[in-house]
């Protein structure tokens, strides 16, 4: 077939077909112009409204030199500023780069560095570490000042709040093809320095409709947006779908349970996404059964398994509410596999079937598929996948190889396709000769009435290579002893399974994004075993 055009109609052909992350917004706002789409504190905007607001940002980037291609870092805690950042540099074909916040000036600088940031947009209270980090990286451009404590800007920086009130109103005229990249977020990962995942608007809104069709999502939804949105779960699996939709966002800063409480019932919420972590802190906070939740239709978790006491707990106190389990990886834009809510009791623990535009399978370590019910590496192939690694060759070589992006993740797969993820390849517990899913340990623990929070890991051992160890936060009020636990241990574990070591503790550490920080953990108890002798055999192995 004959597709040779002139240049003049082939880019005309291209800007017919345009559909960027950047258009998204646009056309909703065309449908909806008047409809609500961002409450952030006291600020209330319309699609028309935030589409303008958007336009002017983005022609205020272009007036302070940034082009498409070039990268911009934000680091900000969720907020109107972040919302709108995010479609301004789609609307360029600017990379953005959201940083995390929890991060230290050394950290931010390294990624500054390998991103080849042109500048930098920072929220107030952060600016200290953002301006050590400028200091240490050494980078020129723009620095765009976000004001959420009503902080003055200080010289050099520039407040973002003058770009997006006044200016041009007017559509960039720029073209942004699918495959650039639009987005290049860090993996937080298991390696000493982050991955710059690449992500461009075909892997973006491949993403979009595989949550918005798989996960139930509607224009009629009125979501509450806490957790980070530097993190792709938040921004990319519900903020930006909600905006895709048309849908209603809320967003909060932080997922404090008090806050989120407070705003689902005067906002009259439906639909809400939490980790595991924070839909615990939510059931046990003291006013979650005085608060009027009955607008809440459909919830969401991910991040890591929710466990299964805790699932039926939601869905006793909670039972208007239909629940869906997402699992993925940054790279993946994030979403790979869901549990839909009809699955959540038949299948409690499971992730759930392959997405809409995703395939995924089992492989063991040549990358041969693996028979059902056997544990191998969970691998996808789909559209939502990155475009790679940014500057690194070697590892996107690694990760994508036989044309399948490998997880690191290891699971077990059902004939009919369901997944369960075992563990990552990193903490699967080798102890004694034999592998110990920590999952299946957790999942134990958690049968203990009074265990709100476990983490199982394992720990460097003399004899038995690693040992099983659990850290227990137990429910307000209640005491537990780390016998306890181990005898409560015994009637459900084979003897290699049953944590040697047990922690009894106010707190597990989490990252924002609600993940337990297992490899704090092991840093902080990873000297339990090292005064035992090299015949110790304390748990009946």
């Amino acid at each position: 077939m004959d597709t040779t055009f002139t240049p003049e109609t082939t880019a005309a052909v291209a800007d017919a077909r345009q559909h960027s992350i950047g258009d998204l917004l646009h056309r909703t706002a065309l449908r909806y112009p008047d409809k609500l789409a961002v409450v952030a504190g006291d600020l209330r905007v319309t699609y028309a409204e935030f589409d303008a607001a958007a336009n002017r940002m983005a022609h205020a980037l272009t007036a302070r030199g940034l082009t498409k291609g070039d990268r911009l870092a934000l680091l900000s805690h969720n907020c109107w500023q972040y919302a709108l950042t995010v479609f301004a540099t789609a609307k360029l074909g600017v990379v953005l780069v959201p940083v995390n916040f929890m991060l230290g000036p050394d950290e931010i600088a390294y990624i500054l560095q390998h991103a080849d940031a042109r500048g930098i947009l920072v929220e107030d209270t952060l600016a200290p570490t953002a301006g050590k980090a400028l200091a240490t990286a050494r980078i020129d451009g723009v620095r765009g000042w976000i004001s959420t404590s009503g902080a003055a800007p200080d010289a050099g920086w520039e407040d973002v709040d003058d770009w997006w009130r006044s200016g041009h109103d007017s559509a960039p005229n720029v073209l942004v093809a699918d495959d650039d990249p639009v987005r290049l977020m860090y993996t937080s990962g298991t390696e000493s320095r982050p991955k710059g995942v690449m992500l461009s608007s075909r892997s973006l809104i491949a993403q979009y409709t595989s949550c918005a069709i798989d996960g139930g999502m509607s224009v009629d939804d009125v979501e509450v947006h806490a957790l980070p949105m530097f993190h792709c779960a938040q921004l990319d699996c519900f903020f930006s779908v909600d905006v895709y939709l048309g849908a209603t966002s809320i967003i909060l800063p932080a997922p404090d349970p008090a806050v989120l409480l407070e705003t689902i019932a005067r906002e009259n919420v439906t639909k809400l996404f939490c980790p595991p972590t924070v839909w615990i802190s939510l059931l046990r906070h003291p006013s979650f059964d005085s608060t009027d939740l009955s607008s809440l239709r459909k919830g969401y978790y991910g991040a890591s398994p929710m466990p299964v006491e805790i699932l039926r707990e939601l869905q006793q106190r909670l039972p208007q509410v239909q629940l869906w389990n997402f699992y993925g990886q940054t790279e993946m834009a994030p979403l790979a596999t869901i549990l839909r809510p009809h699955e959540q009791v038949e299948r409690a623990g499971s992730a759930g079937r392959a997405a809409l535009n995703v395939e995924t399978r089992l492989v063991d370590d040549d990358g041969n598929p693996v028979p059902v019910g056997e544990i191998g590496e969970i691998v996808h192939r789909s559209p939502q996948a990155a475009l790679g690694y940014y500057n690194d060759e070697e590892k996107t070589a690694e990760a994508f190889r036989d044309g399948w992006f490998h997880s690191g993740d290891l699971g077990i797969m059902t004939e009919g396709g369901y997944l369960s993820v075992v563990d990552r390849k990193k903490d699967m517990i080798k102890t004694g000769g034999e592998n110990v899913a920590s999952r299946e340990v957790e999942e134990a623990i958690y049968e203990h009435d009074d265990v709100a929070e476990v983490a199982v890991f394992g720990i460097s051992h003399p004899y038995w290579v690693e040992a099983v160890t659990a850290v227990v936060v137990p429910k307000p009020g209640a005491a537990v002893t780390s016998e306890q636990i181990k005898d409560h241990t015994r009637g459900r574990l084979a003897g290699y399974k049953q944590p040697k070591y047990v922690v009894v503790s106010d707190a597990l550490p989490k990252n924002p994004s609600g993940k337990v920080l297992k490899r704090e953990l092991r840093d902080l108890y990873g000297g339990l075993a090292s005064n035992i002798g090299s015949a110790e055999n304390d748990s009946g192995q």
